[in-house]
Parts: C-alpha cells; structure tokens; sequence
C-alpha cells in the first residue's frame, strides 16, 4: 500500500491507522516525520531505510522504532526464508489511496482480478492489431507517481512483457534532461504537462516568427489535412520540420499515452502532427483499476476516450439536475458508469462511501459526464462533482474554464472560483514567465521577477482582456467569463498542497489558501455592480 510523500499529516495519520500498517519503507528524508507522528501511530512498529543509512536507521531507533537499512532487511528475509503463499484472484493486491481533491483520500481496495482483467483486455486489443501494442523491445521513462495507479498499472503491464522502465531524477524541471539521455519509446504523461509541451512548442514558434513561423504553419496545416485522412506522417514535413520537435522526446517515441483527467481535441491533434506517432487516450479511475475505455489505433479523430476495454460495460445514467438524459439529441448523456473485472469491491473499511459510489447492482458512478456519440466512442463533456450554480441558477464546470484560459499565451496556470450567492466568477492566475517577463521589458515595466511585474496593473489589464478573448474564442457564455482575475507568483504545486500528486487542482484548498484575494476581488465586482445601479437609477 503506497503512501503520497506529499500527503499531509492528516492523511497519512488516517491511512496508517485506518489500516493498520506496521511496517513502513521509506527513504531518510521523510523519516523526520514520521517521528513527529508516532504518538499517533500506535501500529506502526518497524521502518526499512531504502536509501541505507545508518544515521537514519539510528534515529528512528532512539524514537522507539525497530529499524532496518534495506540491505540489513533482505538479508534478514534471505536467513528466514518461507514458502511463499499462492495468491487467488480474488485477493487483495493493494489499497490504493486517492489522492483527493477534496476531504480525507479513500482507500480503493484492488484485487489481482482487477489488474489482471486490465492487462488482458490491453492483450486481447494488441492481437488483434489495435491498441498500444507494446514489445520488450520498448522503454518507458518513468516519472508519474508510482503511489498512483495509472503509473502503476504501466509498471506492472510492461513488466510482464519484458519492457524496459528507466526513472527520472526526481526533478520535473530536469525531466527533458533525463528524456535526452534516456530516448524512450513510450511516454506515459497527463494533459496538465501534454498541454505545457504544446503552450511551450507553439510559443518559441511564434516568438521566431518571420520564415519560421511560416514553413511551420504551412507544415502543419498539411499535416492536419493528412491526419484528417487517417495519416500522422509525412515525408517532407517530418524530415524538415517535425523532427526537431521529435528531438525534445529523444527522437525515438512512437507511443504517447495520457490518462488522469481530460485533453484538448487541439492538443491531442498537435501530439500527433507535431510528434508523428501513435497518441492514444485512456479513460478510468483508480476505482477502476486506471483503465475503462481506450481510443483506437485507427481513430485519429480527437476528442473521444474511445471505446469500453472487453472487460468492462459502460453506461449513461440520467442526470436530470443538469439536463443530461438518454433521450438528448443527437446523442445520448449522462453520468458514465461501470461495471465489470476491473472494478474495485469498495473502500476500505468504509461502507458508507462505498454505498456512495458503487450501487445495488455493481455499477461503479464516475461523478463524470459523458456521451455516446454517432460512431459509439465515449466523449467527456462535464463532471458532474465539480460543478456549482451561480446566483442566477446557471451551472458552472470550473474545469472545462480553467483548460480554456490556460490556452493563453500569457497564462500557465488558472483556478476558476464561483459562488452561490453571487452571479459571477474571478479567477486565479499564475502567469507564463516565458511570456510575460519579455512583454514587461518591452513596455518598461520594472522589475526581472514574475513577483515583482505582476504588481502592475498595467499586467493584470493584460491578461485578463487575453483570457476573455481566448473564452470567447472557445465558445464560453458570458456567464462563464470571469470579473477580475489575481496574479500569483507561485505555481500551484504539490508541494504547497494546491495540486494532487496527479497535478489536479484542489479547490477546497485553493480556496482557503487564495480567500482574502477571492473575498476581495468579489467585494470589488459586487461595488462596481452597485455603482452601476446607482448611477442607472440617478
């Protein structure tokens, strides 16, 4: 069972207490807390020292731990050695945690029939020349979180084919470095660090500009007609333009697979175009062992999750409060459901949520929204869990807003923020450096720090007018449009505890972390309405 390094005191008191956890592995840098917590930890005895380090072993001795250096533990196991104990399908493999966006993560209780049913399907897919079709041959650089169970099915499925797994050092910013060296074949990533890559790539193209840009966008408006013909190659465009971009993956991928949350049709055509290799996209959760639908090798249209995995049913509940029912048309809506191998039988120890999300007949409810479309591929259009409704009684999906106004160029990341009583949104912004610091000097802004230019209001104007030209490029309603917008210098991060370690936003958190500029910026607009009123009325 693993545990997020990142987890807050909170939770990790709640995992190993909840289960009852009596060894921990762990490396010398999180044993200080772990010595903080043992008060409340009464069941946890004995702590292995990955990294060996007698200093640390010593310390968590004198906080009354039985203690080991990972040598000293494999050569305990090596003089006390036992029959091992066949395991049955049905039996627990591990208690993945989620974890959470909101509240206390929960414990998916996952079985060996519940991975294995997931390799299978991916198995049957492969011999009959559809999916991902991956050999011992391949190498898969590994930097997603293996406590999270999208890496972890990825680990496990290529381990069994023989596939070579290399690790990143533990640094995302070096992770280009480390992709250089490494020259993979598969790259497993999600659609927060997909869309950096294509906000990065069409940025330095656009910043050469002149015969650059050109050449680049005749290269790919070609290709796009090529991709729309079932084609992600050509043979002058790779070669003249396309290879350098390959160049910044190792040059050697032919495999792009992303998971975890949903991606833009653009970004998914530019993976494509720009990167001339499979994309495939897959949909799950970890109560569904990662994996539920997947596109199909042939399908090069974007936009879809692609079909049901065999081993698993999908359905649409009706969702009458939000106006997605079976009778929509032209296609049917509603909350996606499963059911099937690859489900988990609940939460550990805990029923009430359990009952929750998994009904009467088996069927896991994803909180997400989906619908059938005419070729029977599964598309997410909302979530229903992460929606609020406004003054007015218009729903909000928060989520769908956020991917739209990181498509500014000035803009990388955004946190989205509404609430009941009022009848518009503002917004959190962490600017582009890239983009903006250059922008700055242009205009004689002073200051060579993102800290220190978002202080000018000249850069917030800025901005916000682009992030409400790019909604309304993108189809976004006036209400949808955000009033006023802050600037933070500090990316949301897993480490100040605004993102999940699968890099989604936590909007409780979030909240509590931005709410004097949040309650400012609302008692600002609710002003300017009043003046408004008032100067009406006179």
């Amino acid at each position: 069972m693993p545990l997020y390094d990142t987890l807050g005191d909170e939770a990790i008191e709640h995992i190993v207490v909840q289960t009852e956890q009596s060894v921990i592995f762990l490396t010398s840098d999180k044993l200080k807390n772990l010595i903080n917590l043992k008060a409340k930890l009464p069941s946890l005895k004995t702590l292995i020292i990955m990294d060996n380090s007698t200093d640390s072993v010593t310390k968590a001795k004198d906080a009354g731990y039985e203690a080991y250096t990972f040598e000293d533990f494999t050569k305990l196991g090596a003089s006390n050695a036992t029959p091992v104990t066949p395991v049955s399908s049905d039996d627990l493999a591990t208690i993945c945690y989620t974890s959470g966006t909101t509240g206390l993560p929960k414990g998916v209780m996952l079985s060996h029939r519940n991975f294995v049913a997931d390799f299978q399907s991916l198995n049957w897919l492969a011999d009959r020349g559809d999916g991902l079709q991956i050999t011992r041959d391949d190498v898969h650089i590994s930097y997603l979180p293996l406590a999270h169970v999208f890496e972890r099915i990825v680990h496990a499925y290529l381990m069994g084919l023989g596939s070579r797994i290399g690790f990143y050092q533990g640094d995302t910013l070096k992770l280009l470095d480390d992709v250089a060296a490494l020259r993979p074949t598969i790259f497993v990533s999600v659609p927060r660090l997909l869309n950096r890559v294509y906000d990065k790539i069409l940025g330095a193209i656009a910043a050469d500009g002149g015969i650059k840009k050109f050449l680049f966008d005749r290269a790919y408006a070609s290709k796009l007609s090529y991709l729309r013909q079932g084609h992600f190659t050509h043979w002058f465009w790779d070669r003249l333009i396309f290879s350098k971009v390959r160049a910044r993956l190792g040059g050697q991928v032919r495999v792009i697979l992303t998971g975890s949350a949903p991606i833009g049709a653009d970004v998914m055509d530019f993976l494509r175009i720009a990167f001339s290799c499979h994309v495939f996209e897959g949909y799950g959760q970890t109560e569904s062992c990662a994996g539920s639908c997947l596109t199909g090798r042939a399908d090069l249209e974007s936009g879809t999750v692609g079909v049901p995995l065999p081993v698993n049913d999908v359905k649409l509940v009706d969702v009458p409060e939000m106006n997605y029912t079976s009778a929509d048309k032209p296609f049917p809506r509603g909350e996606i459901c499963f059911k099937g191998a690859n489900i988990t039988p609940g939460y550990y120890k805990d029923e009430k949520k359990t009952k929750e999300d998994i009904d009467a007949d088996g069927w896991l409810h994803s909180g997400d929204i989906g619908l059938w479309d005419a070729q029977g591929r599964l598309r997410i259009i909302d979530r229903k869990k992460n929606i609020f409704k406004l003054a007015q009684g218009e729903y909000i999906a928060p989520e769908k807003i956020e991917n739209i106004y990181q498509k500014s160029k000035w803009v990388a990341q955004a946190f989205v923020h509404g609430e009941s009583l009022k009848a518009f949104l503002v917004g959190v912004f962490v600017p582009d450096a890239e983009t903006i610091l250059p922008w700055c000097k242009e205009q004689g802004i002073q200051g060579t720090t993102l800290a220190e230019v978002i202080k000018d209001e000249r850069v917030n104007k800025l901005i916000l007018a682009d992030a409400i030209k790019t909604g309304k490029e993108c189809g976004l309603k006036g209400f949808e449009q955000i009033k006023r917008v802050h600037l933070t210098a500090e990316a949301f991060s897993v480490e100040n505890d605004l993102l999940t370690p699968t890099f989604k936003l936590k909007r409780p958190v979030s909240k509590r972390f931005f709410e004097k500029e949040l309650t400012t910026m609302m008692d600002d607009v609710d002003a300017e309405e009043a003046a408004k009123k008032a100067s009406a009325s006179a």
